[in-house]
């Protein structure tokens, strides 16, 4: 990476038209759109406070100049003389979401990413973190001594959890009303963009989750401005965004805006589009379809490559779907089938979701065709669900064994690593990490992890807390084992949810890393692990003794065969014949990867008339062909 500012050549072809504007004068420029406003001011709040009246467009937005008002100052919006609000486009919430906002000067962090364009979908692992937990810090810039870890582990596309300013100091992010401004606990803009800029420096590129399905309830003075929601449509959070209503032409814009603001002032390189399961649009061209073009046109013009991740269980391909075939063309999209068949195959359970999943089958077919139910009659939802994904290739879909959702939801705050054995955790990550498809780890799995990831809050307003421990009570009484929560809005929950980093040096942490770093290793070593080509796949299985077989192919190396045994016994497992003689590249139940001293370890080759295998409960095997 070469060193020095970034500058573009001309200027960008897309820039915030909304918030507060700093120009070269000293002053600095305000707009907002505010049709629900009859009169609009600004307040600034410099050493004499100052309320300057804003002219209206008549479009519904106001604007004004004010002089003597630089990077730094503060101010508010007054809405009909009466009411002071924070800016809808907010840059930054210093004092959270109910203070002042404060002008930012977009171009003054200085950018050492300038030669960085971003990576290949095909080649992403993922890694999602919270960064309020994430280090005893929690911030932004405290993430970035451990690029070199996660560098070292093979990751190279660190996902965030939402960053947009959320009530109070700790949140999951989810309930951001703030979206254009980096929460402030974390660091705010300069601290997210000078981590953005070191992963860049590591290789390493930047995933954001946002949320465009609902706003959160505390803080969210958007309404006052102009119909940003409708009861038209209910979310489970509550009032779905306004995509298709009376004046939803703005509130379509305010979201676009975000995704390109993320991608320009950022360098952000992919977004995580949330539950968009929750995005309710009726219009001739749905938002999706607006922004996958807004996005993809700005991301060109910059000269990089950046992709639209979506969130969605309904197991619809029209997510994924080119546009030319009547989908919406988004990148990519989370997969909660493969987690779901490899869970129940650990762990037997049939609460909730997982009533549809727990054979080998399931998870024959995650691997080779995408989403399990693609169609067929769920139990769980007693009709029939979803669609299939098999002709869509495997770098359409995120994978993982462990996410915040199914941690903390599924799970109770469980992690895998405390809710199944040793041999049975490595099994489920050689599972993610040989699958075609793009592989997600969440922080921490890497090395075992063993602390809890809970839901937890900071709200200010009793009644909302009250009414948040509530839904979570509602929301998963269909997991019959449902036991009380520990309080989202306790400090010691959100405490207890911090990664403890001393692990990386004890045992069997520091084996399970070891186990890690070799299955990416091998995985970038060997195309036929590396690529995500469903169809140069074949899994054979045996149900009632509980092992399956993947066999992987690409046309640049040698093929792979990885066995897996499910069970608490030790089995025989058929491999195919092999093509040519294949030696043993990794065993999961190595004394390397802290494996049982009685484990046996499986043949070191195998050749053609040969290809049968013992393998010891709960283990996975990985054979590359001679070259």
């Amino acid at each position: 990476m070469s060193a020095g500012p970034s500058s573009p050549a001309g200027p960008l072809p897309w820039t915030l038209p909304f918030g507060a504007r700093p120009r070269a004068d000293g002053s600095t420029h305000f707009r907002v759109w505010a049709p629900r406003a009859s009169r609009l001011s600004v307040q600034i709040l410099d050493e004499a406070v100052r309320i300057v009246p804003m002219a209206p467009d008549g479009e519904g937005s106001f604007e004004c100049t004010v002089p003597g008002v630089r990077d730094g100052t503060e101010y508010f919006f007054v809405i009909d003389d009466v009411r002071q609000r924070p800016d809808p486009a907010s840059r930054s919430q210093p004092h959270g979401v109910h203070g002042p906002s404060r002008v930012v000067d977009a171009g003054a962090f200085r950018w050492s990413d300038d030669s960085w364009k971003g990576i290949a979908l095909e080649s992403m692992i993922f890694y999602e973190v919270h960064t309020g937990t994430f280090t005893p810090e929690g911030t932004f810039e405290a993430i970035i001594p451990r690029l070199a870890h996660l560098r070292d582990l093979g990751i190279n596309a660190l996902e965030l959890m939402p960053v947009a300013s959320f009530p109070g100091g700790h949140n999951w992010g989810y309930d951001g009303v703030h979206l254009y401004a980096p929460q402030c606990t974390y660091g705010g803009g300069m601290g997210l963009k000078t981590l953005i800029d070191a992963c860049h420096k590591h290789g390493i590129a930047v995933v954001l989750d946002v949320v465009y399905n609902h706003l959160g309830p505390e803080g969210n003075y958007l309404p006052e401005f102009a119909p940003y929601q409708t009861c038209k449509y209910r979310t489970p959070w509550g009032d779905a965004v306004n995509f298709d209503g009376a004046e939803c032409d703005g509130v379509r814009r305010h979201m676009i805006d975000n995704a390109l603001y993320w991608l320009t002032e950022y360098h952000v390189d992919a977004l995580r589009i949330d539950a968009i399961h929750g995005i309710f649009d009726f219009s001739a061209r749905h938002i999706l379809d607006e922004m996958r073009d807004r996005f993809h046109e700005q991301a060109r013009a910059l000269g990089r490559r950046a992709w639209l991740i979506a969130e969605s269980d309904l197991n619809d391909v029209r997510v994924i779907r080119a546009p030319e075939q009547g989908g919406f063309g988004l990148d990519a999209q989370w997969s909660d089938d493969f987690h779901h068949a490899l869970h129940t195959l650990l762990i037997s359970t049939s609460h909730g979701y997982f009533a549809d999943f727990g054979r080998l089958e399931h998870l024959r077919k995650a691997l080779l065709e995408g989403f399990v139910m693609d169609g067929c009659r769920s139990t769980y939802r007693k009709r029939r669900h979803g669609s299939s994904s098999r002709a869509e290739p495997g770098h359409k879909l995120v994978v993982y064994c462990q996410n915040h959702d199914q941690i903390a939801n599924a799970s109770q705050g469980e992690r895998l690593s405390t809710l199944v054995t040793l041999e049975q955790q490595k099994l489920a990550s050689c599972a993610l990490l040989c699958a075609p498809a793009l592989p997600m780890l969440f922080m921490g799995q890497e090395y075992g992890e063993v602390a809890p990831f809970h839901y937890f809050i900071s709200h200010g307003d009793p009644a909302l807390v009250d009414a948040v421990r509530e839904g979570r009570r509602k929301e998963y009484a269909a997991f019959s084992h449902f036991r009380d929560f520990p309080d989202p809005q306790d400090r010691h929950t959100f405490d207890n949810c911090r990664l403890a980093w001393s692990k990386l040096a004890q045992s069997p942490h520091r084996q399970i890393l070891a186990l890690h770093r070799d299955l990416l290793r091998l995985r970038r070593m060997h195309p036929s692990l590396g690529n995500t080509r469903k169809d140069l796949c074949e899994v054979t299985l045996d149900e009632q003794a509980r092992w399956l077989v993947l066999h992987r192919r690409d046309p640049s190396g040698p093929p792979v065969l990885i066995a897996f045994n499910f069970s608490g016994e030790a089995t025989h497992v058929a491999l195919p014949e092999p093509e040519a003689p294949c030696k043993l590249a990794l065993w999961t139940g190595a004394p390397r990867y802290f494996g049982p001293a009685d484990g046996v370890a499986p043949a070191d080759q195998i050749h053609a008339g040969s290809a049968r295998i013992e393998l010891s409960p709960w283990s996975a095997a990985i054979y590359v062909a001679a070259a």
